[in-house]
């Protein structure tokens, strides 16, 4: 999920005459629908009662993505109550679940090696370690084919 400033989810409703809530709307179903969610068409926003039932379903799909942190049903009626202000919590709850990818599948893994014990106030060194024996040629060069002794019959 894209991070966004809930400050900015509350009050650009306001200044684009809530024009932004409906892009937002349409913008959080569609990264919502990325993950998995359920969510049918945003156009049903603007059909009359459809549009509770297409909130009921997008507030459903809010729970899925922010793995239960966030009810559902809850959010349907905050919706209902407290309309754009809800917007904004569904937003903070959608910037704390992230990319909706899991930190330990994202990170590489990586293999710790416990430091060897050394007494107090002896440096450990942090230098790299070689896994690897050095490759060093100990062999003497070889000397260039000398040319044969009797010439060649044609």
């Amino acid at each position: 999920m894209k991070k966004r400033s809930p400050v900015a989810v509350l009050l650009l409703p306001f200044v684009t005459f809530g024009i932004y809530s409906i892009y937002w709307l349409v913008k959080t179903k569609g990264e919502m629908k990325a993950l998995g969610a359920d969510i049918p068409t945003a156009w049903l926003i603007i059909v009359p009662l459809v549009n509770f039932w297409w909130y009921w379903k997008y507030c459903k799909g809010v729970e899925q993505v922010t793995n239960g942190k966030l009810n559902g049903a809850l959010a349907f009626i905050g919706f209902l109550v407290i309309g754009f202000i809800m917007s904004a919590i569904v937003q903070d709850s959608f910037n704390n679940v992230g990319s909706g990818v899991s930190a330990a599948s994202a990170a590489p893994e990586l293999v710790s090696v416990a430091a060897p014990a050394t007494e107090p106030g002896v440096p450990v060194s942090t230098a790299p370690v070689q896994t690897t024996a050095p490759t060093t040629d100990t062999t003497t060069p070889t000397q260039p084919p000398t040319p044969p002794s009797t010439p060649l019959v044609q």
